[in-house]
This record gives structure tokens, sequence and C-alpha cells, in this order.
């Protein structure tokens, strides 16, 4: 049996179950400012604390989506490593993303995994699908919800 065809079995044989819970990571207001330069997204409810205090709903300012999507690879650093014989992992996508509730700054975040699908794309790649929740520390909605897409590469 081949690396990939392990791996596959093993999978299956988790589809709906969690996989993984990551480290929380704390989403300050330095973060959201450094997000804002590099992706020149510098809306003020993201990086003026007190206009968005006085001016929104949140308290504060509040984290870009984009920001906490972002994190999504650290979360799966914490929860995932290499199959045996697997060479790289790459990012295939989403096939669904919602943004639930703003992370205000000063918010701690986590991933939480649950395997979703499995499949061989070839003799060499395997495609899974993690139903990713992130959430916010104190809150019973998440920031967001994603089905995200992972290609898994395996030596020949």
């Amino acid at each position: 049996m081949s690396s990939l065809q392990a791996a596959l079995a093993a999978s299956e044989k988790l589809i709906d179950t969690e996989v993984g819970v990551s480290n929380w990571i704390l989403v300050d207001q330095k973060m959201i400012d450094d997000f804002a330069k590099t992706t020149h997204d510098v809306q003020w409810i993201h990086v003026d604390p007190a206009r968005a205090k006085a001016e929104t709903p949140f308290g504060g300012s509040i984290a870009h989506g984009f920001l906490t999507l972002s994190l999504a690879s650290r979360f799966a650093y914490d929860c995932f490593g290499m199959l045996p014989g697997q060479t790289m992992g790459i990012n295939y996508g989403m096939n669904k993303l919602r943004f639930l509730k703003p992370v205000v700054a000063g918010s701690r975040l986590r991933g939480r995994f649950t395997l979703k699908r499995v499949s061989a794309k070839s003799e060499t790649q395997l495609l899974r699908e993690n139903r990713l929740t992130i959430e916010i520390e104190g809150e019973e909605k998440p920031a967001l919800i994603a089905d995200w897409l992972g290609m898994a590469v395996f030596e020949d």
C-alpha cells in the first residue's frame, strides 16, 4: 500500500470528527495596523480605535475579515503535521467562507478543524476538506466558518 493510500484509508475513518484545535492567538491593534499597512486597507474601523469606539457598535476597532482568515495557516500549523510519505502541503482554496462576527482588537482567536471529505486526486495528491471554525474566546458565535481545501502531495 502506498503512503497516499494509507493516508486516504486513515483519513476516511476521521470524516465528521474533530481533527484539531489550535492554540489561542491574540489579535491586538498592532497586528491589525500591520495588516492594514501591508494590504493598503486602512479603513478607519480597523485603524482608528477612538473613532471606532465612538461611531460603531463594536466598542473599538475590529480586525479585517481577511486578517482573521489569514490566521488559518497559523492554526493549521498547530494542528497538523506532515503525513508519512507527504512531501508538501498546498492551499487549494475554499468551498465556502462566511464571516459571522467581527473580531474586536484585543480578542483571542483559535481554529477548530473537522474533516469533512477526503479523496485521491491523483496517485500523488490527496485532497482534504476541513471545516474550519475560528472561535473568539468568550464568544458563542465564531468569527468565521470556512470549508478549506488542502492538498497533501506524496512521493510517487
